[in-house]
């Protein structure tokens, strides 16, 4: 594996421009400019060590692309244990490396992670030399395409791959001027702010709506005829097996509100990533916030979700839940439900995350959902009157997440074919 690296090292990012240095992330470390620290070993930090409260610890799923993304819900150590385990705190500008499954994934930590510890399947890499070496330039060497497919490559394991600080250390670097570094840097941080910027908005519109939605069909606290909160002012609650609920909603089964399509896979030999036939999805794998990311095609489509369908994965993880941007394929990893009030629809079905968490549960390796269990998921059914002044409130909220969506992936586009460019020296940036 070391000699393969090192001999192909000079045709990972084509000619490089002269002025250019083409480097082992080794050659770094040796001369101490930077350094390599694996997260601690699992006998050192135990989940019974984890809190509520206390300093964040990284896990590999926290890491996106270049970015790490915040969970409510991420494990926590207490005080005591931070200060047992201080050498692996994080710092603003260091680089996480996935150690396992997603090692191409990498993560540059800003202010808002800073003092934060790694888990044990992340790497740290921390540059020393900050005279010489921008971390945000490194950051996005990493995330190009030519290192990914060099790390892919490399990593081992069939099953599961995996890195360590040797394989990291043959990683190629394309080294110009400390100014040249900064100026691409910067170039490529403009367009991921504007998309963060985007992304945050969708987060704060989605938001907004499942808080509405909690409050009208959850809380009961819609408005009454008078525009006040219905429950708190006194609106008659009747008794049902699910609990009280208002008077005039009833309780039925989600097939009486939703038509609900389950997905079954067309031949593999169908398949393609050159944009021939439909759009295919054969599970979560490609979901995103919102929307999946279009990747493979099939030119045999048999169950067809349309446009603004709503996705829940029915297998391993049961629940997941992404919507259709345009009429697509669905494999049987999926299910497409329908309706004429597509925002209700949407928001009601992530209500049910801890319905769908016991089909998770269930089964010996993996859960799964049937379309008999799905169709009969019990329901709390609101007067139609009020899922349309739901529908016209949050409508304009969804197509808002749209567009933005639409703006991200247009801006995702237009860095991924700069980066390459701009890794390779094949353009300058006084050719902008």
């Amino acid at each position: 594996m070391s000699n393969y690296a090192i001999k192909d090292i000079d045709q990972i990012y084509g000619d490089i421009p002269p002025s250019w240095k083409l480097v082992k992330l080794e050659e770094l470390l040796n001369l101490k400019r930077a350094e390599l620290q694996t997260g601690p070993f699992g006998t050192m930090l135990h989940a019974s060590s984890y809190r509520n409260q206390g300093t964040p610890v990284l896990a590999v799923q926290h890491v996106g692309e270049n970015r790490i993304n915040h969970d409510p819900d991420i494990p926590r150590v207490d005080q005591e244990t931070f200060e047992r385990l201080s050498r692996y705190e994080i710092n603003k500008d260091d680089i996480i490396f996935c150690r396992k499954g997603a090692v191409e994934r990498i993560a540059l930590v800003t202010a808002a992670e800073d003092g934060w510890l790694q888990g044990s399947d992340c790497i740290r890499l921390r540059l020393i030399d900050r005279s010489s070496l921008d971390p945000v330039f490194f950051s996005y060497v990493f995330c190009s395409q030519a290192h990914k497919r060099w790390i892919t490559r490399h990593a081992h394991g069939a099953t599961m791959p995996s890195l360590n600080q040797t394989i990291l250390g043959l990683s190629p670097i394309p080294l110009p001027s400390i100014e040249e570094q900064k100026e691409i840097a910067s170039i490529l941080s403009l367009l991921d702010r504007k998309i963060s910027n985007l992304r945050q908005q969708n987060e704060t519109l989605e938001a907004i709506a499942q808080t509405l939605f909690k409050h009208w069909f959850v809380d009961f606290e819609f408005p009454n005829e008078d525009g006040q909160p219905y429950r708190s002012s006194g609106g008659e609650m009747v008794r049902s097996e699910l609990g009280e609920i208002p008077a005039g909603w009833r309780v039925g089964k989600l097939q009486d509100e939703f038509e609900i399509l389950m997905g079954q896979s067309p031949a593999g030999s169908s398949f393609n990533e050159d944009r021939e036939g439909l759009l295919f999805f054969q599970g979560r794998t490609d979901f995103g916030f919102r929307f999946p990311q279009a990747r493979l095609f099939t030119t045999e489509p048999n169950r067809i979700a349309n446009k603004h369908d709503v996705l829940v994965s029915v297998r391993a993880p049961v629940g997941d839940i992404n919507v259709a941007s345009e009429k697509c394929c669905i494999g049987r990893g999926l299910s497409a439900v329908s309706s004429k009030h597509k925002s209700y629809c949407l928001y009601k079905l992530k209500s049910y995350k801890k319905f769908f968490d016991v089909f998770e549960s269930e089964g010996t390796v993996f859960g799964a959902m049937n379309k008999q269990s799905f169709n009969c998921l019990a329901s709390i059914v609101p007067p139609k009157k009020l899922i349309e002044s739901f529908n016209s409130i949050v409508s304009p909220l969804d197509t808002k997440i749209f567009v933005n969506e639409n703006q991200i992936q247009s801006l995702t586009k237009t860095r991924d074919r700069l980066l390459p460019k701009l890794m390779s020296g094949q353009l300058r940036i006084t050719e902008l």
